[in-house]
């Protein structure tokens, strides 16, 4: 079953997620290790109608991006580093989206969806599968961040950068509560 989102409709439950008890997790390797954080949801909901999940919408709080694998000094190099325009340049840009575009129900309390993921003005589609149980959703998907102008130390674009490479895909999990 193939559904638009819909935000509006006498038959339809929006289901707003408690942003204090949701979570993103992230999770950035490289050559030589890797780097894992969360960043805070603003907003977001997921639309129901009949309890099948027919849309969804989030709005992340870049600037509250922050890595959970560091302490002091070197915690406040690399959260600055990931907030400056070699990244996410969250200063120009402080919020990320995510629209639902499609689901399709692919077993009991899993749906796959495609969404438009929004990450520094770029908007890209990205496909993951979502599982619902009562007032909790997880998902977990991979983002290639060069699909959002994000190439520092990206071997696909400087093949001679060595062990200073960093991978382009990040992983997220995420966890909502409503």
């Amino acid at each position: 079953m193939r559904s638009s989102i819909v935000y509006i409709s006498s038959n339809c439950t929006n289901k707003k997620i408690d942003a204090a008890k949701s979570s993103i997790n992230w999770v950035g390797k490289k050559v030589t290790g890797q780097h894992s954080g969360t960043v805070a949801f603003k907003s977001g909901a997921l639309v129901f109608k009949k309890n099948v999940l027919t849309g969804g919408s989030f709005t992340v709080d870049m600037t509250s991006l922050t890595a959970t694998d560091l302490t002091g000094e070197y915690l406040g190099k690399l959260n600055g580093h990931l907030k400056s325009e070699d990244f996410f340049g969250t200063e120009k840009f402080p919020t990320s989206t995510l629209v639902f575009k499609t689901i399709a129900v692919k077993a009991k309390d899993v749906y796959t969806v495609t969404a438009d993921l929004t990450i520094k003005g770029i908007t890209k589609p990205v496909t993951f599968d979502i599982t619902v149980k009562g007032n909790t959703a997880t998902t977990a998907f991979n983002v290639d961040r060069t699909k959002y102008d994000i190439k520092y130390n990206s071997k696909s674009f400087f093949e001679s950068i060595g062990d200073k490479a960093i991978y382009d895909e990040f992983e997220l999990t995420v966890n909502l509560n409503f």
